[in-house]
């Protein structure tokens, strides 16, 4: 029987949330051993948000230089088109990866956090075995925090395997197929979808609900939309994946007027959604509530199991890094008695298209009175115009409450619009009216300036428009 290693806190997982858990509890003094089978990361930083945006920009650069190879853009021509080495691009983003990881790695070892590789096994609450290749381990602990993250969910019809691939296995591809019909129309499959556009590569969109990126409105969709169509890229809405055809080399779908459609595919990416990763580890041995798939938990991310936390994608939507990062470093600050709660007034989505969507807040249909909506379009901010990202009919958006201006949400659409979730997320959570972005003055030439500009144009005197 081998020996018990103990520690104030054991951190399941090595994702954002949990080496993000692992690192604060250290930097609290906690004693903390963080265990994950895999490389230091997670999903996120290995296989999903980092790898994605390495491909995603390398796609937008070749895509750029095809252009301007075929037509002169920005003055600038190109004597013949490009050419890409897809296992060059490859190892550059495993490049990205690896560095990212190892810096992980790093920051935990300044935290003096013990980390164990090997795959965690619990037999009660407080207690998990360890394997690995150097034998197994037996690990308790006064805390438990599980990050376990989630997996690709499958379908039924289409079982990952051969032609079947899943996100992971996108982003390694040694060759690029001709064809490519992505089963999903959600932000991770229009991203990818778009990505492998832009390679040449033909792309097909299946999407059960009527719209793409059914999870965000209408307005900020259309631009993206637009952009695909310019790409080439067919959409099938309202449509159902039924499999295989006979030949395995086709994709049945039933579209919404009920006819059977084949289309042939090199690969088929599935990306219908995540499901929480709770297989594996000994849940079932654990006495947690459950809430659906979802581990069930209270404002301070507590399990239904005194000193048993739970954070990031086991506990429900939304799915996202940045979410179960927030929630890790609270968890540490909570077990070293610091008064802590989880009750962000929103956490903004990003969808890495071209263009780009950020949403924070409410919606201009949400269910709330009283709701005003101020936009200002890009194609009016001399940044955008700068950069060759005002054509593709991006805005910025602001929802806010009659009565009194408060701010209840933000959204944009464009190129690079991304990096303005912070400041719509700062306005919302600080509790800002437009008076406070109206007032603040904004840096000549930014994207930032459209923000300020949609708070005027709300309280009727916009300038450049």
């Amino acid at each position: 029987m081998p020996a018990t290693i103990t520690a104030r806190v054991v951190v399941v997982g090595g994702g954002p949330g949990g080496y993000v858990a692992a690192i604060r509890c250290g930097q609290l003094g906690l004693d903390t051993i963080l265990i994950d089978e895999q490389r230091l990361g997670g999903t996120c930083l290995l296989r999903g948000c980092i790898p994605s945006k390495a491909m995603i920009h390398a796609a937008s650069q070749f895509a750029l230089m095809t252009e301007t190879a075929a037509a002169p853009h920005l003055g600038i021509s190109l004597a013949a088109p490009p050419e890409i080495d897809i296992a060059a691009t490859v190892r550059w983003k495993d490049g990205i990866v690896g560095q990212l990881s190892d810096g992980v790695a790093g920051l935990l070892k300044r935290a003096k956090v013990r980390v164990l590789q090997g795959r965690a096994h619990f037999t009660d609450g407080k207690t998990c075995r360890v394997v690995s290749e150097a034998g197994e381990s037996v690990v308790a602990a006064e805390h438990v925090i599980l990050a376990t993250g989630s997996v690709a969910a499958p379908l039924s019809a289409l079982e990952f395997g051969g032609l079947v691939i899943s996100s992971a296995e996108a982003l390694s591809l040694a060759a690029l197929p001709k064809r490519l019909v992505v089963v999903g129309g959600g932000y991770i499959g229009v991203e990818l979808g778009s990505a492998f556009s832009k390679l040449g590569v033909i792309v097909t969109i299946v999407e059960a609900q009527a719209q793409i990126l059914p999870n965000y409105d209408a307005e900020l969709v259309a631009p993206v939309r637009a952009a695909l169509a310019r790409q080439g890229v067919e959409i099938h809405g309202s449509a159902t994946a039924l499999g295989l055809d006979e030949s395995g080399a086709a994709l049945q779908v039933r579209t919404s007027d009920g006819e059977t459609l084949s289309l042939p595919a090199d690969r088929i990416l599935v990306t219908v959604g995540r499901l929480p990763a709770t297989q594996g580890w000994g849940l079932e041995n654990m006495s947690v509530q459950m809430d659906g798939r979802f581990i069930e938990i209270d404002d301070r991310c507590a399990t239904s199991m005194k000193n048993v936390w739970a954070i990031g994608d086991l506990v429900g939507e939304p799915m996202l890094a940045h979410k179960a990062s927030a929630q890790g470093e609270m968890v540490a600050e909570i077990i070293a008695g610091h008064r802590r709660r989880f009750d962000p007034a929103t956490i903004a989505s990003v969808c890495f298209t071209d263009p780009e969507i950020v949403s924070a807040g409410l919606v201009p249909d949400a269910a709330e009175p009283d709701l005003v909506v101020s936009s200002f379009p890009l194609r009016a901010n001399g940044r955008a115009l700068s950069i060759d990202a005002g054509r593709d009919g991006g805005f910025v958006r602001v929802v806010f409450r009659g009565r009194d201006r408060r701010i209840l949400g933000v959204q944009a659409v464009g190129q690079h619009v991304a990096e303005l979730a912070g400041a719509f997320v700062g306005a919302i959570e600080m509790g800002a009216v437009l008076e406070d972005i109206a007032g603040t003055i904004h840096v000549h030439p930014t994207l930032g300036e459209a923000f300020h500009e949609a708070a005027l144009k709300g309280l009727g005197h916009a300038i450049h428009i």
